[in-house]
């Protein structure tokens, strides 16, 4: 319960507040915007005055750390652990808070004693005690627990604030919540297992990635990470069965020293076998010539020129026939020196041509030696681009093989997570059917509630699903933004009553003006009732702020008088002292 709202801020309006209903008071000058009225009176101020002291990130644009106020301490003193204890924060240092009063109720440590009686504390270790001591949430001695049900995600169904949008739906307390806190706290404030929703979020975030890697991978994006284990399989297998190719050829690899002039020789000696061939071609050709040559070299027959001379009618002296013999003679030495020239070149030409073709038959021999040296090994070189290129064909291997165990992993973490999904569902509905007395409380609890304010009662629908517990209120008329909010009004007092009755709660609900916005003002009548009276029933304290104009004269119940739980402070937005600073900002 909260006792008290002070600041050394010496134009602040100090609040002190009773148990059961307290309503705040701010009246609206004529004229003034919704603006002037909520910054000038000051009423979601306490809002954010209450969050501030209970923990709240304390952000640049936040109400304490505006430039009028981020020197001013602000106190609230409240009950905890039946004791009393008054919390100190000032916005220009708010990772530390100062403590008054019966510190032995905390749990978390504190940091140091000042010598007025204050103790400091972090305001994690704050928050650390009030989950403790309101919430019954233990630190954990590990983190790994991410999902857990947050302090700060609880406390704010207990005092909503208009400047989140946490009134826009009962199950949400602010627009930006996510669905997986939104069940976890709901599912902790009704005593269902929360840690079901814990799991099925952390399942969702691992499809995500799942999902994310497999689209990423059909794609191509990951071909060079993961690929697709079929194809990664037959890359293997051919990779692997070149790798042993080149085993082999290391295993069986001599180094030959003089590889290099060994390779050197067998080129000349080929250069040279090829050379002598062309050689051999030629002198061919030649012996060819001239023995045709010599079939032509035949001496001229004399008869023919005589008988020539006869036809012509000339008789040859015996003279000129002896000169004729004696030419024949000559004519024949010279054919028969020819022919021997011929038969000389011919010779010498066929001796060239065998010696070379021996010469060719040794240069061979020498090539098949130099050859089979070659083929029996290779250069130190080459040996270690073999090695190098087995190095590579290895890691190749390697990277291939770990691609292909990520791309099976992958395949078994989608059979495991639609497994775990099943499972996690199946464990979802068995809570709610071993659950079934809690369920009924909180049905029955917000039915009573609804019934209260509508003629026709709203319900409460818990269900399960595959993305997790699904939380929804249903009351006639719902479209109406003043019904979404009756919705929540009875949302929270049902999360109050249910918590309260487990022996864990803040002691307080805190409902500023916008719960009422389009309010029919019947049903503010019945709500502020019922508030005075679920508030004297479970011992808790009720807070609403209102504008006096919105704040019903008549229309409640006999010996109900809604002055008796106005506070004695009243708020103003007329001058700029009236607000709750008592300055305008």
């Amino acid at each position: 319960m909260i006792r008290a709202i002070e600041s050394d801020l010496e134009s602040f309006k100090a609040l002190t507040f009773k148990s059961g209903l307290n309503i705040l008071l701010a009246d609206k000058s004529e004229g003034a915007s919704d603006r002037q009225s909520r910054n000038g009176a000051g009423k979601t101020s306490l809002i954010e005055l209450i969050h501030f002291l209970c923990g709240a990130d304390a952000r640049p644009n936040s109400v304490a750390r505006s430039h009028v106020l981020v020197n001013s301490t602000f106190k609230m003193t409240m009950g905890l652990n039946d004791s009393t204890i008054t919390i100190a924060r000032c916005g220009n240092n708010p990772s530390k808070l100062g403590i008054y009063g019966a510190v032995d109720a905390l749990t978390a440590p504190l940091i140091s004693q000042k010598l007025d009686g204050c103790y400091e504390i972090s305001n994690e270790n704050w928050k650390t005690n009030l989950a403790a001591c309101w919430f019954g949430i233990e630190p954990l001695e590990d983190s790994s627990e991410k999902r857990m049900p947050s302090f700060r995600s609880l406390f704010s169904y207990f005092v909503r604030r208009q400047g989140s949008n946490g009134f826009q739906t009962p199950v949400k307390h602010t627009g930006q919540q996510q669905t997986w806190d939104q069940q976890v706290a709901i599912s902790f404030l009704l005593g269902l297992n929360w840690r079901i929703s814990s799991e099925i979020q952390g399942l969702k975030d691992r499809e995500k990635v799942i999902k994310g890697l497999a689209q990423a991978a059909k794609s191509g994006d990951l071909d060079g990470f993961v690929g697709h284990p079929a194809d990664l399989r037959t890359e293997l297998a051919i990779a692997e069965n070149n790798a042993e190719e080149l085993s082999h050829q290391i295993h069986n690899f001599q180094v030959i020293p003089q590889y290099q002039e060994l390779q050197a020789e067998a080129n000349e000696i080929t250069a040279k076998i090829n050379l002598q061939g062309e050689e051999n071609f030629v002198d061919r050709r030649l012996v060819a010539n001239l023995e045709e040559s010599l079939a032509e070299e035949q001496e001229p027959s004399q008869d023919d020129l005589v008988r020539l001379y006869e036809e012509a009618g000339i008789t040859l002296p015996d003279v000129v026939r002896r000169r004729l013999d004696d030419a024949k003679v000559f004519h024949h030495t010279i054919v028969k020196n020819r022919r021997s020239h011929l038969g000389a070149e011919i010779d010498s030409a066929k001796q060239r041509i065998q010696q070379r073709e021996k010469e060719q038959t040794d240069l061979d021999e020498r090539r098949r030696q130099v050859m089979e040296i070659l083929r029996s090994g290779g250069a130190l070189e080459q040996y270690t681009a073999i090695r190098e290129e087995l190095g590579r064909a290895q890691g190749n291997i390697e990277t291939m093989r770990q691609r292909l165990m990520a791309a099976e992993e992958l395949e078994r973490s989608k059979a495991e997570l639609n497994i775990e999904r099943t499972r996690l569902a199946r464990a979802l509905s068995d809570d709610i059917h071993e659950r079934d007395n809690v369920l009924k409380e909180a049905i029955l609890t917000f039915e009573g509630l609804s019934r209260a304010l509508y003629e026709e009662a709203g319900s409460l629908i818990i269900d399960a699903t595959k993305n997790g517990p699904r939380f929804e209120v249903k009351i006639a008329r719902e479209r109406s933004k003043g019904i979404t909010n009756m919705q929540i009004f009875c949302f929270d007092w049902m999360l109050a009553e249910l918590i309260s009755r487990r022996g864990k709660s803040p002691g307080f609900l805190v409902h500023d003006s916008h719960i009422f916005d389009g309010v029919d003002k019947r049903q503010i009548v019945n709500a502020l009732q019922l508030g005075a009276q679920k508030a004297e029933e479970l011992g808790l304290q009720y807070i609403v702020t209102m504008n006096s104009d919105a704040l019903p004269k008549s229309g409640y119940q006999n010996g109900f008088d809604i002055h008796d739980y106005v506070l004695p402070v009243r708020l103003t937005d007329a001058t700029d002292t009236g607000g709750l600073f008592g300055l305008r900002f």
